[in-house]
């Protein structure tokens, strides 16, 4: 499965981990950097995964900062994308089961590279409940809200 993959500087090392690990399971991984500790911007990674997302290189992505909290309110900005922050293996299934998340976000901070390992691969097989319910809210999420008119 190809899968995107981008940190900011602060998440760098767990990235690293991830994409070998994902390298080792035989997927292919589109990784947008950094390629070392110097600083980089959390935006401009999530733009990186998104674009790709949204053009349809991958079906998913995977963001790391040092929390997660900023490079998932980064991502979750481009039309088309749910970036889901996970620090657990509930969040990472229902992530996808119930929100039909196509960026799973961790924080270096507060994930070790095996809990990300489990994380991952609920994210990565667990699927949409497509039914009305769960479809309806996603609905919403994907549709802008209408513009108020200027008084």
């Amino acid at each position: 499965m190809k899968i995107s993959l981008a940190s900011d500087h602060a998440g760098y090392r767990l990235k690293e981990a991830i994409a070998a690990h994902l390298r080792a399971q035989g997927h292919d991984i589109q990784d947008h950097g950094p390629h070392d500790e110097k600083a980089v911007d959390y935006p401009d990674s999530a733009l990186a995964v998104a674009t790709g997302i949204r053009d349809g290189a991958a079906p998913f992505g995977i963001l790391v900062c040092s929390t997660g909290i900023g490079i998932s309110i980064a991502a979750n900005k481009h039309p088309g994308i749910r970036a889901a922050l996970c620090m657990n293996e509930d969040m990472a299934e229902y992530s996808r089961r119930h929100n039909n998340a196509n960026i799973l976000c961790l924080g270096q901070k507060y994930t070790t590279p095996d809990m990300a390992e489990k994380y991952i691969a609920l994210f990565l097989s667990t699927p949409f409940d497509a039914g009305e319910r769960h479809q309806r809210r996603i609905s919403k999420i994907d549709t802008p809200p209408p513009v108020p008119p200027v008084p």
